[in-house]
């Protein structure tokens, strides 16, 4: 079961033949455990001058390939409702969130008073979201089993002022615009792709033991079936005749999902460590999988 925004995108359906290139970046406005700000100079020589009619990423988390490359057609996903939730207040309603965010001291009170607070309104949700994502310690995103933000208040420098500082909610609101914005399950979601499209998957690294050393993003883990799951899920979408392009952890387990693919190696180190004394040398993968290409 998926839910999306509704009443304000029109969807570009499959039959849809305007076909879109890539262009100008923009700095995402979230701070993302794992995210991919890294790795986006690296696929331009991949995507760079290619024509696509959608970009699909449904691992949406901080969004760093979808605001590097700017598609005007896109659909965003996520199986995290507040996140979702964020970007779409975002898209309407970024004035309102500046307004309210620089109402915001920034301490430990008002941390852990917006931590253990529910807000009912969608646009309380996403300044709760931003200014936790903004002032937590180390800017991890981490739930526990219940689903409760769990992470201490970092102190120091951290702040939400570079949202309006930096013009960061006013640029990504302009960038969502034509977005379509999902919660949902990648698979539901690409099950939507078709020939012409740009997939890009970022999940939750996790090899078969299911202990992949990585912070909880949501209640429940993305598990070795769920990583198997995406694997033949983005066979099939390749085979309708998008590009695929699947970040994951550089382990022999993961490679054996994804034969036949292109694999690029990256060495970078681990930023997940909110200590970068502790920080250590990491390699992940990048799988492109060609249009008709299956196993």
């Amino acid at each position: 079961m998926i839910t999306q925004e509704r009443n304000l995108d029109k969807r570009v359906g499959s039959e849809d033949t305007t076909l879109i290139t890539l262009s100008k970046p923009t700095k995402p406005f979230l701070k993302w455990p794992g995210g991919k700000r890294w790795l986006t100079r690296h696929i331009v020589g991949l995507v760079d001058g290619c024509q696509f009619r959608r970009y699909f990423e449904p691992f949406l988390g901080g969004g760093a390939l979808f605001f590097a490359y700017q598609p005007p057609n896109a659909v965003l996903s996520d199986v995290n409702g507040d996140l979702i939730n964020t970007y779409i207040q975002v898209k309407r309603r970024p004035l309102e969130l500046i307004a309210c965010l620089r109402q915001l001291p920034v301490n430990e009170a008002t941390y852990r008073s917006l931590r253990s607070d529910d807000p009912k309104r969608n646009i309380d949700r996403a300044v709760r979201f931003l200014y936790l994502n903004r002032t937590a310690f180390g800017g991890i995103y981490r739930l526990n089993r219940n689903g409760d933000f769990n992470v201490p208040f970092g102190g120091g420098a951290r702040t939400p002022a570079p949202l309006w500082e930096e013009n960061l909610l006013i640029s990504a609101s302009r960038r969502l615009r034509n977005a379509s914005l999902i919660c949902g399950d990648f698979e539901d979601v690409l099950a939507e792709a078709r020939a012409g499209d740009l997939v890009y998957c970022d999940p939750t690294y996790t090899v078969t033991h299911d202990n992949n050393g990585f912070v909880r993003y949501n209640e429940r883990n993305f598990c070795w079936d769920d990583q198997k799951r995406l694997a033949a899920t983005c066979q099939q979408v390749a085979k309708r005749g998008a590009t695929v392009l699947v970040s994951n952890a550089d382990h022999e387990k993961v490679l054996e999902l994804y034969p036949s693919c292109e694999v690029r190696q990256f060495d970078r180190m681990s930023l997940l460590c909110p200590d970068s004394q502790k920080r250590r040398p990491t390699k992940e993968l990048l799988f492109v999988i060609r249009p008709g290409k299956s196993r």
